[in-house]
């Protein structure tokens, strides 16, 4: 089943929230809108689905985890994270196997944007969290994550994007970002694997993403 945008309605800044229904149906990240808990029960209603096995959490930004707590309180997931948070039941390492719905996707540690941050990467989509999106206010085909804030790392960054382009299958047709659209390449003129390369590229120029910066 396709993943569904649960913070799609949002009015508030938040990232971007994905439920994936199967046999383990997972929420990735838990962003930061009031009532995602009831946008999550509507989206398991109308799928038949039974309820909310796991949140997986790509980092603990406040955009990502605010509204973690009443996930929690609702449907009392397992919570699987990197870093440590009192809600965390499994600890995510490098390498390990999670399933995403009925994906299975390998954790990519990619630190840069936060110490915590990583990647889920299966056959078919890729949940990149914050450290590659497709559009955002800097790029429009092709972004990273920022680097300017403090604790964060550009060449940290690069050698993520670096590391999630090694460990990326060909087969990869979906990137679900933090923030910004889906791309699917079906439906645009570029593969997942050449999306991520431009925005590498663009983060080797090491300018300012933003002309504030």
């Amino acid at each position: 089943m396709e993943p569904i945008a649960v913070t799609a309605d949002a009015e508030e800044f938040t990232c971007n929230a994905y439920l994936v229904v199967g046999d383990a149906t997972t929420l990735v990240d838990a962003g930061t809108m009031p009532g995602v808990e009831d946008a999550v029960a509507e989206a398991l209603a109308e799928a038949d689905a039974d309820g909310l096995d796991r949140v997986v959490l790509t980092h603990q930004h406040h955009d990502h985890v605010g509204e973690l707590d009443a996930v929690v309180d609702r449907f009392d997931p397992e919570v699987l994270a990197y870093a440590d948070h009192p809600h965390r039941d499994v600890a995510l390492e490098a390498g390990d196997e999670v399933f995403v719905g009925d994906e299975a996707c390998e954790v990519v540690y990619t630190p840069g944007h936060a110490d915590d941050h990583v990647s889920l990467v299966g056959d078919e989509r890729l949940y990149s969290g914050d450290v590659v999106v497709y559009n955002d206010g800097a790029f429009s085909d092709g972004s990273f994550g920022r680097t300017d804030m403090a604790g964060q790392s550009r060449e940290r960054l690069i050698e993520s994007l670096h590391d999630l382009l090694d460990r990326l299958p060909d087969t990869v047709e979906a990137m679900y970002p933090g923030h910004g659209g889906v791309y699917r390449a079906a439906e645009g003129p570029d593969s997942v694997r050449e999306v991520i390369e431009r925005a590498t590229e663009r983060a080797e120029r090491r300018e300012p993403k933003y002309p504030d910066e």
